[in-house]
């Protein structure tokens, strides 16, 4: 069921350790299918170098098993809070990358001062209130917080990315870690100077209307 789909979320799951986006189990990558509405996601707690496409959960929008063995990750049901409020949403990612989630433990925005964020996320990468993880509250959160962003901060937590496919997500997911590293960077040195908002917007319109073939 879902071979492609598997095999592609599967093969975006080895990009996370290979970017350094995650420790040990944590993490995951969802991706819902365009057809049926289902979902593809990890495993709870089963380390990257063990998974296979097969070995990946299919569930419906309501959490139901639909194939796999094991049990889905622990934040599956945040994920498909996502999915069913965002229609235009068919890949998630979550992450505790290093510098990202340092943003995010003093519950501080990561501030528009870099031209790679106009690009890529259009303004600065908010942040949410905190929430439990287990349950559907870390999903409303992303809702209520992410705004335009494919990317948001939960306050002591990690990173959600959003996309049109599971791949969009991840690569949003690597880019807050690199843009979050380099401002990082940058507040050791002084204080960046934000990019105003009208050249925020001609940069994220030059990026998705016109870079790339």
């Amino acid at each position: 069921m879902l071979e492609r789909l598997r095999q592609e979320v599967w093969k975006l799951h080895l990009e996370l350790p290979k970017n350094n986006l995650v420790a040990w189990t944590s993490g995951n990558v969802s991706a819902r299918d365009q057809e049926t509405g289902l979902v593809v996601i990890k495993p709870s707690g089963v380390k990257y170098e063990d998974l296979t496409p097969d070995n990946l959960i299919i569930v419906d929008l309501q959490g139901n098993v639909i194939a796999g063995e094991l049990k889905p990750s622990s934040d599956t049901a945040s994920h498909l809070t996502i999915y069913r409020h965002r229609p235009d949403v068919f890949g998630i990612v979550h992450t505790h990358s290093r510098y990202a989630t340092a943003f995010a433990a003093v519950n501080k925005p990561i501030p528009m001062v870099l031209t790679a964020m106009g690009d890529e996320f259009g303004g600065p990468i908010p942040v949410g209130r905190f929430a439990l993880i287990g349950g559907e509250e870390i999903g409303q959160v992303v809702l209520e917080s992410i705004g335009s962003s494919s990317a948001v901060l939960l306050k002591n937590h990690g990173v959600f990315t959003i996309g049109p496919s599971a791949e969009a997500a991840l690569k949003a997911a690597v880019m807050v870690e690199d843009v979050a590293a380099t401002v990082w960077l940058a507040l050791q040195i002084g204080r960046p100077d934000e990019i105003p908002a009208e050249d925020v917007a001609k940069l994220h319109h030059r990026y998705t209307h016109i870079y790339g073939q």
